[in-house]
């Protein structure tokens, strides 16, 4: 039986990840971690008898607690609480799949205990890719991506590793407003935003692919993966969602995975890896697949996907302030108090405003993040 941790339980990686465990059967979940859904934790916990459970806020691990008194699990709060799952004796495998810069310092801490990272958490790369890597491979603590086009990378490098990648190929599907000029998107509403054509997503996601801030985001995460420059990774556009990503070589051949658009296939790769298990669901048809096509990413109406190569160009803590000001502008918009084309407008503004740190630890990339949102909060 393998033994996982899992944060961020609650969210869809969670709980495609806890689908697994109840199809495979030989996967143990020892420790659950959600932010405030107490009602989805407390039916995770009976079904799959975590030894400890944490939310964000106290006053929700109270209220778990009591309603769970008549099992034996350990409900904690806070960071506090993560860093504890983290670093669990028991666990083999982290499954970081929690949202915002609150899983770098989980990582971290699982690194340094020797665990197997299965990231599903874009944030801890894009902000403090340059702490994650060294300390990884110094702790020869392997990282497994989670993401659907990481993974595939991460499949097409099989068997290449002592080859030379001439150029990451990091497909998207362009999102719901593929094709559209930015005077067409003035008007734009939340649930517009929300109806992603290919992928079942949390809406916090599914925003950034409208924008493609998310492709933004991927290709910073693909520079620290992969160890490439940024002038290595090029994002294409590609509707249909079956090639998830692909690696060329500098011989010119190109290497891609395919695949239907199930993100519990990448889950099941990194919690099993290397091996690869059978999997229920629709499977790849070959010949259903009318055609499968491709487009350069529109820089100009998606300017947050421009922006993106400018703040990993410029590196340091810019990545924080991109990402930060993208979390921050995103709870704006589905809150209703922003436009959807001010989203990259914002986080141009902060990225602006930000006082370059070359080489920051964790507290300082903390520390840009909160001073990106007092910034958000000032103006907008």
């Amino acid at each position: 039986m393998k033994k996982i941790a899992l944060l961020g339980s609650t969210g869809s990686i969670g709980t495609q990840t806890l689908e697994i465990v109840r199809e495979q059967k030989d996967l143990t979940v020892v420790a659950l971690a959600a932010g405030k859904n107490v009602n989805l934790l407390e039916t995770q916990i009976r079904e799959f008898h975590p030894k400890t459970a944490v939310l964000w806020e106290e006053k929700d691990a109270a209220d778990l607690r009591e309603r769970v008194r008549d099992l034996s699990v350990n409900v904690l709060s806070g960071m506090d609480g993560l860093l504890e799952i983290a670093v669990m004796p028991e666990s083999e495998i982290l499954v970081t799949a929690i949202v915002g810069m609150l899983g770098i310092r989980p990582t971290i801490a699982a690194i340094k205990a020797g665990k197997t990272i299965a990231l599903a958490n874009k944030e801890t790369l894009v902000t403090a890719g340059h702490i994650i890597m060294p300390l990884a491979k110094e702790h020869h603590a392997p990282i497994l991506p989670v993401d659907s086009e990481h993974s595939a990378i991460f499949q097409s490098l099989n068997g290449e590793r002592k080859n030379t990648i001439h150029k990451i190929l990091l497909t998207a599907s362009g999102g719901p407003f593929r094709g559209k000029k930015r005077k067409d998107l003035n008007n734009i509403r939340v649930e517009d935003a929300l109806r992603h054509p290919n992928w079942s997503m949390g809406p916090k996601i599914t925003i950034d692919s409208a924008t493609m801030v998310n492709k933004g985001l991927e290709v910073m995460e693909a520079k620290w993966l992969f160890d490439v420059k940024l002038d290595q990774v090029q994002v294409v556009v590609h509707p249909q969602s079956v090639i998830h990503s692909m690696v060329e070589y500098e011989d010119g051949a190109v290497i891609a995975q395919l695949g239907t658009p199930d993100m519990r296939l990448p889950i099941q790769y990194a919690l099993y890896y290397p091996k690869r298990r059978s999997l229920s669901g629709k499977r790849l048809d070959f010949f259903q697949l009318a055609s499968l096509t491709f487009e350069e990413p529109d820089f100009e109406t998606f300017s947050g996907l421009g922006l993106a190569f400018s703040a990993m160009e410029q590196g340091g803590n810019i990545p924080t302030a991109y990402n930060a000001a993208n979390e921050k502008a995103v709870s704006l918009f589905l809150d209703g108090q922003i436009s959807f084309l001010q989203i990259p407008e914002i986080i141009q503004a902060c990225m602006e405003h930000c006082v370059y740190e070359k080489n920051p630890d964790v507290g300082k990339i903390l520390e840009t993040e909160a001073e990106v949102y007092a910034f958000i909060e000032s103006r907008w």
